[in-house]
């Protein structure tokens, strides 16, 4: 997640050049056929590359709109994880009668299921953006933790080598800690140690847990159907083509000297275009390992700060920090 006040122009440029450099061979052919070589019939009418022009500009604005909305609803899935987190927190602390030894291995296995879920929803999809030329150049800006270290290392810090093991032999490793989760709390009340009505409350906090994991699996899972990116990429490009034929007659009516102009200004009004096309490839994937992904290594940190403050610990680990304004 980006958290400046905004990209700066140089960061787009940066990330667009290569769209740009091939934008400027777009322009000049053309240009250069029409004004030095008298291929006066490479002038095509305004009103067809308008009318494209229009379409593209509703189906990138559909586009935009539909990607916006699975990265806010993946961000409002994180937010309940937050929120049910502390909740689930809270009721164990204060209401599982056992000594802090246990509160704290309920605590750390829930900090595991955090691990196992972020590390999960970072593996890559054949459908993502993140391996294209021009994201793998921009992602000397930042690092992606989850692809950094393995899980395994990661999990060691919250569970003991017995659950570690286990887990690590299970495909889905986040759906088995919540069970082992609710294991350990069933085994509590079967001691008395929990109040039968209060572990229900408990066991429903895991319940939205689960919920929440599938709410993210879901988008994970499911890309922005390609039928609309791919007619919405065709339409963009379409554009990006016929532009540079469409212009050169409205600026010869401006005089002979001013063909040239139709060089940077169809450059401009493409890159226009393009942009947003890229704006929301790079918003259709909120898991992908994007700059503008949902920062779901930062808030499972802060998670874990607030459950290992809850237990009184003083070596808590600090924030993740933005690096680039760019927070993970």
């Amino acid at each position: 997640m980006y958290i400046g006040s905004h990209y700066s122009l140089r960061e787009f440029l940066y990330w667009t050049r290569r769209d740009i450099y091939f934008l400027i061979i777009v322009a000049i052919v053309p240009t250069v056929a029409f004004h030095i070589f008298k291929c006066y019939w490479l002038a095509i009418p305004w009103v067809p590359v308008a009318l494209v022009g229009t379409a593209s500009a509703f189906l990138v604005g559909f586009k935009n709109t539909q990607t916006y909305n699975r990265l806010w609803e993946a961000r409002q899935i994180w937010g309940a994880i937050v929120n049910t987190s502390r909740s689930f927190a809270m009721l164990v602390k204060d209401n599982v009668q056992t000594g802090k030894t246990v509160h704290q291995q309920l605590f750390y296995r829930h900090c595991a299921w955090l691990t196992a879920v972020r590390f999960q929803l970072r593996e890559k999809r054949t459908w993502e953006n993140s391996d294209k030329p021009y994201n793998k150049e921009y992602r000397r800006f930042y690092k992606v933790p989850e692809w950094e270290n393995s899980l395994e290392e990661e999990l060691k810090q919250y569970l003991s080598i017995e659950e570690l093991q286990y887990i690590i032999g299970k495909k889905n490793r986040a759906t088995q800690l919540i069970s082992l989760q609710s294991k350990q709390l069933a085994a509590l009340k079967a001691e008395g140690k929990i109040d039968p009505l209060l572990f229900t409350e408990i066991e429903n906090q895991l319940i939205s847990l689960y919920e929440q994991q599938g709410k993210c699996e879901r988008t994970k899972n499911f890309p922005y159907p390609k039928q609309f990116a791919s007619i919405n990429l065709f339409f963009v490009w379409l554009l990006v083509i016929l532009l540079p034929f469409g212009m050169l007659n409205e600026f010869k009516k401006m005089g002979e000297d001013f063909i040239w102009l139709n060089i940077p200004f169809s450059v401009i009004v493409s890159w226009v275009f393009v942009s947003m096309e890229r704006v929301g490839e790079a918003t259709e994937n909120p898991f992908e390992g994007g700059a503008n992904d949902v920062p779901i290594s930062t808030l499972s940190r802060t998670i874990e700060i607030d459950l290992r403050d809850m237990l009184d610990e003083t070596n808590l680990p600090a924030p993740l920090t933005a690096t680039h304004n760019i927070q993970m």
